[in-house]
């Protein structure tokens, strides 16, 4: 008994804090490597496993934290963070029984899906690339870190940054598109505003870049399956934005739930230990996705323990909600099969952590009530939500300049998504309050005016299938399926569209269309959708498409016969403004693609950045030729490519030029190009740079994009852009893993999409 009460009391000491002190200024410790140490000594065995392990917050409430399961563990010792609990309250609630009902006081961390914004919520990150601007991304974390840590998170599982090539991948939404040297800057943003170079502020939060490794290229499209590829593609096209993210600083790295090279992500000590630790030189702590290990058991790696202990000598420090390491673990080291040298490793990473975060000084850091109450869902933070969602949205096509919409007459608006608020969010929004999002409908009536008349009409059901949609409108997202026949919602909205003088359709994906587990075969607007657009189109009535999706759609028909189609994506919380500040011309929309949209789900995978065959089409009007690399019956290009996008203005671009025409390995060349605003609006243009590395060692693509700058210009004026381009620029991963950059000719491309055809070129010499 004395022993127990002595380590109690000096626990008391060491740590500094009791519910009595919770309020009071926080207490200095030591610095963190003799701390930590020190810690690490006290700990017993179960103790260490227990920090180990990251429960769900399952059957916690407030009130009722003490009586729960979870709670229970807690104050054994049995846990070192709890995930997706909401609210200042449940925290505090849940925290104290950890720092003052388990024996050595150790902290939690509190993680959650804060995946594009927490209530305030911004465009899916599929769409937020496609600003093209990073201190608006950087921004956005900052913002969903300033809420979060308010609402008593510490911890955010993003940001997400697998390239996906294949859009019949749900999580393609979640991701930053196709282009490893764009996804980079996106990385390197999001980690820089969650935690802003500084985890000891309480409005700054840990991140996690996820998902290590490869997961955005899974075979035919389908989540959580089978990932093959060459090391080479892995190091040139997938890896760059990982090691983006850790070489910005990021604190913790996610496991994939895909195998690599045959072996699960999770259990695989090439990935996490031989690339992200040894060649990398990240510092922090991997994580498992949810079950990431047990799941490796129907991957065929063994059963429980054997599959535990196959991660941990991978190099996987947490495990989330598994509890292999909580309860296989020990058996595992009295076999020889772990050592006790690699458990105290993966705690003394944890607690590292939670040292960085300042849990030890104060583990109620992040426990401000009075923060709660005056930083979250505020109106400054809606109002940046609803400019960059603003700056996000695409406009596709513009015959005859249908867009801008006057501020005047009628305005039909229709379709299953035109007030549909509690989709607004997109996927992976968790903490957002559907109840609170603007709808399209909303935001036309408010940005029109007065002057407007806005009729509406739901017009048809998202799909004839009542169970496709179900399975598409989960998580609260419901479009509340109309129950009368499509003939007579189609009346309705045809009576509408007669009293109109323009047509607004809002056509497309629900939120839960894509995201996690929601891989598609067939990637084209719903058939009821696509039968109320025709049935529209046949009015007469000039016609706007305003399009919802998660991922690029098939859109030959909705290209070949509406005559302004403007991609949303799923814009956030302020969704409903932004779009309508758009389709008013208030804002001019400047979105580029950051995925190529394809003409045929045959043509999945499609990316610009593909390498030649040996038997190249030589037309480029796509024109069948035998034994050409073709199809029979489509052409190769996509129907839109990546980075493209429109315009209420036109940008002419002239006068491209270089520097030299040769540059040495020590130097640069300079690449300046003037472009002009000559159409009748102010706008926003997205100036790309790519270079094609003509001859290598090894195929190369036929260009890569290697820089770009977002400018605004008024009608009427010009600017001179200009890029450098060094040897980094150049460099790519050889056969032999190598980092190299290659003498010989390079080729450099600039325009407003990754078709540009204005080029110079110049040699790398020795």
């Amino acid at each position: 008994m004395k022993k127990i009460v002595i380590v109690i009391l000096l626990g008391s000491v060491f740590f500094g804090y009791s519910q009595k002190k919770e309020n009071k200024k926080a207490v200095k410790i030591k610095p963190k490597t003799e701390f930590v140490a020190e810690l690490l000594s006290k700990m017993t065995l179960e103790e260490k496993l227990g920090q180990l392990n990251l429960p769900t917050s399952g059957d916690i409430t407030t009130g009722q934290a003490n009586s729960s399961d979870v709670a229970k563990k807690i104050e054994e010792g049995k846990v070192g963070g709890l995930f997706n609990i909401k609210s200042v309250q449940k925290v505090k609630e849940v925290q104290r029984i950890a720092v003052e009902k388990s024996r050595l006081k150790i902290p939690l961390i509190f993680g959650m899906d804060v995946i594009h914004g927490y209530e305030t919520t911004f465009p899916i990150p599929l769409g937020l690339s496609c600003t093209w601007d990073m201190n608006l991304i950087e921004r956005s974390a900052q913002i969903a870190a300033q809420e979060a840590s308010a609402d008593g998170i510490n911890w955010t599982f993003s940001p997400m940054v697998d390239i996906s090539r294949d859009p019949r991948w749900g999580r393609i939404s979640e991701g930053s598109g196709e282009d490893p040297y764009l996804g980079s800057q996106i990385a390197k943003a999001m980690v820089n505003g969650y935690q802003q170079h500084d985890l000891s502020k309480n409005n700054t939060i840990l991140a996690c870049v996820k998902h290590f490794a490869l997961y955005g290229a899974p075979e035919a499209g389908r989540d959580y399956n089978t990932v093959d590829m060459s090391h080479i593609r892995m190091f040139n096209d997938y890896f760059p934005p990982y090691k983006a993210a850790v070489d910005a600083g990021v604190g913790s790295v996610m496991a994939s739930f895909n195998e690599v090279d045959g072996i699960p992500a999770t259990g695989n000590k090439w990935l996490m230990t031989d690339v992200l630790r040894k060649q990398w030189g990240f510092k922090g702590f991997v994580v498992t996705d949810f079950t990431g290990i047990p799941e490796m058991i129907a991957h065929g790696m063994g059963d429980l323990q054997a599959v535990t202990a196959l991660s941990l000598n991978a190099g996987v420090e947490m495990d989330m909600v598994g509890e292999g390491f909580l309860t296989t673990l020990k058996k595992s080291l009295d076999e020889k099969k772990v050592t006790i040298e690699q458990i105290d490793n993966a705690v003394t990473l944890i607690l590292n952590a939670k040292y960085d975060l300042g849990l030890f000084e104060d583990p109620y850091k992040y426990c401000d009530e009075k923060r709660s109450k005056t930083e979250i869902f505020t109106a400054s933070s809606r109002d940046e939500a609803r400019k960059t969602a603003s700056q996000s949205l695409v406009l596709l096509k513009n015959n005859n300049q249908l867009l801008p919409l006057k501020k005047s007459g009628t305005i039909a608006l229709i379709g299953p998504l035109a007030d549909a608020k509690n989709n607004m969010s997109g996927t992976w929004s968790v903490a957002t309050n559907g109840e609170k999002c603007i709808s399209l409908l909303a935001g036309i009536q408010k940005v029109a005016g007065k002057s407007t008349k806005v009729l509406y009409a739901k017009g048809s059901n998202l799909d004839y299938d009542e169970t496709f949609e179900t399975n598409a409108t989960m998580f609260g997202k419901t479009l509340n399926r109309d129950k009368r026949s499509k003939e007579e919602m189609l009346a309705e909205a045809l009576k509408v569209a007669n009293q109109s003088d323009v047509i607004v359709a809002a056509l497309g994906e629900s939120a839960e269309m894509s995201g996690e587990s929601s891989s598609r075969t067939n990637l084209e607007i719903p058939q009821a959708q696509k039968d109320l657009l025709n049935e529209l189109l046949k009015t007469g009535k000039p016609l706007v498409l305003v399009l919802f999706d998660g991922r690029p759609l098939v859109l030959n028909d909705e290209n070949a016969t509406v005559p302004a189609i403007l991609n949303v994506w799923f814009a956030g919380s302020e969704a409903g403004y932004a779009i309508a500040d758009v389709l008013f011309g208030d804002v001019n929309p400047s979105g580029k693609l950051t995925t190529t949209f394809p003409r045929s789900v045959g043509q999945v995978p499609i990316y610009y950045a593909h390498k030649n065959t040996g038997r190249p089409l030589s037309n480029t009007e796509g024109k069948f030729e035998k034994f050409r690399s073709n199809y029979l019956d489509e052409r190769n290009e996509p129907l839109f490519p990546f980075g493209y996008g429109l315009s209420y203005t036109n940008f002419d671009y002239s006068n491209l030029k270089i520097s030299s025409d040769k540059m040495n390995f020590n130097g640069k060349v300079t690449v300046t190009v003037e472009v002009a605003n000559t159409g009748n609006y102010d706008g926003k243009e997205t100036v790309q740079l790519y270079i094609r590395d003509v001859v290598g060692s090894v195929t190369r693509p036929v260009r890569e994009l290697k820089g770009f700058q977002k400018i605004t210009l008024k009608k009427g004026e010009k600017k001179t852009v200009t890029f450098d381009i060094t040897v980094e620029d150049l460099k790519f991963y050889n056969s032999d893993l190598k980092f190299v950059a290659e003498s010989g000719q390079f080729e450099v491309f600039v325009g407003g999409n990754s078709s540009a055809d204005k080029k110079v070129s110049f040699n790398l010499v020795d």
